[in-house]
């Protein structure tokens, strides 16, 4: 994990490119989306590293009053970011379903976390490992900074940290097995 940083450190601050680089991927529109964390492309399964979406069904009341579904809110943004960043990507972690990536996102001249844009811009989260500490501690100061600056889902009172709901559920299974 800590190469793929460097190497990914070094890519961020090099010149101009045309293609992704060794060992990356671009992320073009018109993959599956099935989250706003997670895509479908060529039969494999891709999930942003560190972050949760917001899931999907999970509700927040707009500012006219209106329940509007969170992980569609989630989605929508990730595929904005998508369609107007190309992103690209590189594989971190993989599990027997799916490959954790992470990716940059071209936005002028900067190239830009992809994970930390969703998080800022308040649309995921800094996502939890079973102690509830974060995966990628700087995600979390992201999503702090989000919240204090109301942006995003975080201008709603009653969105909803999805890492709470998932909780919810773990102990629910648990003492179901029990």
């Amino acid at each position: 994990m800590r190469r793929a940083a460097i190497y990914l450190a070094a890519v961020l601050t090099s010149g101009e490119i045309n293609a992704a680089p060794a060992g990356y991927f671009d992320l073009q529109p018109g993959v599956t989306l099935e989250s706003g964390d997670t895509w479908v492309a060529d039969g494999n399964r891709y999930r942003l590293y560190g972050v949760q979406s917001c899931l999907r069904g999970t509700t927040y009341t707009d500012k006219t009053g209106q329940k509007r579904d969170c992980g569609d809110a989630s989605l929508a943004v990730f595929s904005a970011y998508i369609k107007d960043t190309r992103p690209v990507c590189a594989p971190v972690a993989k599990t027997a379903n799916t490959a954790y990536v992470v990716c940059y996102a071209t936005v002028g001249k900067d190239r830009l976390d992809l994970a930390t844009m969703m998080v800022t811009s308040g649309y995921a989260f800094a996502a939890l490992n079973a102690e509830g500490l974060p995966f990628h501690p700087p995600y979390a100061v992201a999503e702090q900074s989000a919240r204090e600056q109301r942006a995003g889902l975080w201008q709603f009172e009653d969105v909803q940290h999805p890492a709470i709901l998932l909780s919810r559920l773990a102990n629910e299974r648990a003492k179901k097995a029990k």
